[in-house]
């Protein structure tokens, strides 16, 4: 979930998700150039499952949604 969005910023649509019942357990990796202290603590009391700062690694970033699909980690 990118936070910096047009009309509906990643918070928020991170609210809509996790307020459907039908959605609510699908994991939500919050990716934002956002740093500051308190970024993270906001993206995560909006429901993200993770969070992850700018610029990151790829590699990184798909270990851990692997660790959220369940897949074994690999190399």
């Amino acid at each position: 979930m990118d936070i910096q969005m047009p009309v509906v910023d990643g918070y928020e649509a991170t609210r809509q998700i996790k307020a459907d019942p039908a959605l609510t357990q699908i994991p939500v990796v919050a990716v934002s150039s956002f740093a500051m202290k308190g970024d993270e603590e906001k993206a995560r009391a909006s429901g993200c499952d993770d969070y992850v700062t700018k610029p990151y690694s790829p590699v990184d970033l798909l270990r851990l949604v692997r660790r959220y699909l369940g897949e074994p980690a690999q190399r």
